[in-house]
């Protein structure tokens, strides 16, 4: 159970200096106490005290990290149960599961398939995360090898799956470096797991059937000095999966349950990759920090990944484009030039549709803190005098020899505002992106 705000308080300097970010002490321990301050922002804590509320000062769901160098993933240091009280911080992670009972081929054919799930979507990119080599073999050496043929062909981080500490310690020899999740220390085997992932400086998957079961066996782990470590239930219902999924998360943000405090892996169970993904989709919304599951097809699994980056993004912060001018197809100096938002639904709705033109030109998004067209306006993010020193910023004069600037239909208002302080002709488009292309062909055509 984790220190009150009172308690925290105490050992606090009492300076009331405000350089934490709270104007008090006392609501800096309020907010410590509910996992919304961060103990090293307070520049006068003493040594001692930071002693004392390490564990108060702890996020609710400690951070865990796999995998090395760019592939690094790191899972949990969550702090809210509800996204649109703050905002989750790590994204659900996605693997997928490789039996070592395939010949070298196939694991060769399907490492590089996981690898290949990489898509570019609306400026972003999504990739997925693990790749699990399942020890269906029971044989130490078979096991050891597919490690080895699967992390020679993907940059993926590996999940070495199997409850022999002699197959994972074979395993580890040609994986180690990367950084490996374990799965799984179990009731029967967790002594010789813990020491493996010490000695390895490798996350722990911790798995009991049923939650009492899961807190003891966590304890047990932490007591051997390991903490890096991954949950699992034991479930296979997907029902009773998302309700251990819901309660570990509760006890450990409302209840500060510390044996909870760690992220959570489930695997998918339904045959069929449509009711798979649906499976997925339900653990990704109900907090699971890793997902292991069949398919690899790039059609099952994109809308799983739309869905993830769509509840992991920060509800207050709008998704952006960069400030600049940018290109559709090889321009030249009699290209045409339209204007935008940097919102980045707003910015590729038009993209879109001047590609759709055929016609190379240049887009210029203006930084309006990720707002659309009209929002901006009215907010006042808009104005003509911005509009024309982005314009000057990014050198538009030199890059074409007219002096035509595409806006908005709906803000034709600007017009004679922009055309007096940029000195360019201002031309009125139309209101709807979906407009664009019967505008240009109308124009340009």
């Amino acid at each position: 159970m984790g220190l009150t705000g009172l308690e925290i308080y105490k050992q606090l300097p009492k300076k009331n200096c405000g350089e934490c970010g709270p104007p008090t002490c006392l609501a800096f321990a309020m907010a410590l106490a509910n996992g919304k301050a961060q103990l090293s922002t307070c520049p006068y804590v003493s040594d001692e005290a930071k002693a004392n509320l390490e564990s108060a000062s702890a996020p609710p769901i400690a951070l865990v990290k796999a995998g090395d160098g760019d592939n690094q993933v790191e899972m949990g240091d969550e702090t809210e149960l509800f996204r649109h009280d703050k905002k989750f911080y790590h994204e659900t992670s996605v693997g997928f599961k490789v039996s070592d009972s395939l010949n070298e081929e196939e694991l060769e054919a399907k490492a590089k398939e996981i690898e290949d799930l990489v898509f570019e979507r609306v400026g972003l990119q999504y990739k997925v995360q693990f790749v699990a080599v399942v020890n269906d073999s029971q044989d130490a050496e078979t096991f050891k090898k597919a490690v080895a043929k699967v992390a020679a062909n993907t940059s993926v981080t590996p999940m070495l799956v199997s409850e022999d500490p002699a197959a994972l310690e074979g395993a580890l020899d040609v994986a180690a470096d990367k950084k490996p999740l374990i799965y799984a220390a179990t009731a029967d085997n967790y002594e010789k797991m813990t020491e493996l992932a010490k000695g390895k400086g490798c996350p722990l998957v911790v798995k009991a059937e049923g939650l009492e079961a899961l807190a003891e066996l966590v304890e047990k782990v932490v007591a051997l000095g390991h903490k890096q470590l991954v949950l699992d239930s034991g479930q296979t219902e997907a029902s009773k999966i998302v309700g251990d999924l819901v309660q570990m998360r509760r006890q450990a943000i409302k209840k500060k349950f510390r044996p909870f405090g760690y992220p959570s892996i489930v695997f998918t169970t339904e045959e069929d990759p449509l009711a798979e993904i649906t499976q997925a989709i339900t653990y990704v919304s109900k907090y699971a920090s890793i997902i292991i599951l069949n398919t690899t097809k790039k059609a099952h699994v994109l809308p799983l990944l739309a869905w993830r980056q769509n509840l992991y993004t920060d509800p207050q912060v709008p998704i952006q484009v960069e400030q600049k001018l940018h290109e559709v197809g090889e321009v030249n100096e009699d290209s045409p030039v339209y204007l935008t938002t940097n919102f980045s639904l707003t910015y590729y709705s038009v993209q879109g549709e001047v590609e759709s033109t055929k016609i190379p030109s240049y887009i210029l998004s203006v930084d309006t803190d990720g707002t659309s067209v009209l929002t901006a306006y009215a907010a006042g993010k808009y104005e003509a005098e911005k509009i024309a020193e982005v314009m000057k910023k990014v050198g538009l004069d030199d890059k074409v020899k007219h002096r035509n600037m595409i806006i908005p239909g709906y803000v034709a208002v600007l017009k004679g505002k922009l055309e007096e302080a940029s000195g360019w002709n201002v031309i009125v488009g139309p209101r709807e992106a979906s407009g664009i292309v019967a505008f240009a062909k109308s124009q340009f055509s």
